[in-house]
């Protein structure tokens, strides 16, 4: 099975369990947000890679009302309970069904944003990938993505696991969740160190790189092309 694959199985009960099991959703994505230097007004065009189900995307739709969005994944029932969401806006939004490792895209933006997804690349494909990102946004644009880091020892990874485990229970999640999301973190996560993936940003030629935001294993990284 394909992580594609996996997350399709996923999709009826997704955006409900994420906001149960990624530790301070709210805030997480609240930082995300503020990061943003672009008035609310402003018509930006946004690039959303492992879009998922887009939610995402309606964070940054709340606040920019009249932006315009390309969404990109590879598992095509979560794309689709996407298109549903934002179906009100059928001149502002793209869908591609497509591995964004694939990434050239003739249009530039000025905001790309990845939420718990480039985690699953093998760590030569994330340098990679954060090269294409570079490539695709105008001058001055930013890169948003959270996603997991990997401890730095082993003994802070048994940590990370652990505290999550404790804390989704704590918040009242399933079991039967609990268990999916461990195989599925088990069979298709790669996370890298959090030194690594600002290394690698700032090889992509980025600068002001920072992870301004990590709570055990999830950070928010930030970084301009200028």
């Amino acid at each position: 099975m394909t992580v594609g694959q996996a997350f399709d199985e996923s999709v009826v009960y997704y955006d409900e369990w994420v906001k149960t099991a990624l530790p301070s959703y709210e805030q997480i994505f609240a930082v995300a947000k503020e990061l943003v230097p672009f008035a609310p007004d402003e018509r930006i065009d946004v690039l959303d890679l492992g879009a998922g189900t887009g939610l995402f995307s309606q964070h940054f739709l709340d606040k920019y009302p009249f932006a315009s969005f390309a969404l990109y994944d590879i598992a095509v029932e979560m794309l689709n309970l996407a298109r549903e969401r934002f179906r009100g806006f059928p001149d502002r939004f793209r869908f591609i069904v497509d591995d964004y490792r694939n990434l050239c895209e003739e249009q530039q933006f000025d905001l790309v944003i990845s939420s718990l997804s480039i985690h699953h690349l093998a760590d030569a494909d994330k340098r990679d990938v954060f090269r294409r990102i570079y490539a695709a946004l105008r001058d001055n644009g930013l890169f948003i993505n959270v996603d997991q880091v990997r401890g730095p020892t082993p003994d802070f990874q048994e940590l990370y696991w652990t505290d999550w485990l404790d804390k989704v229970r704590e918040r009242g999640g399933i079991e039967d969740r609990i268990r999916e999301s461990v195989q599925r973190r088990t069979a298709y996560d790669r996370d890298a160190l959090l030194t690594d993936q600002l290394q690698w940003l700032g090889e992509a030629g980025f600068v002001n790189v920072d992870c301004v935001y990590k709570n055990y294993f999830i950070g928010v990284f930030a970084a301009t092309k200028q």
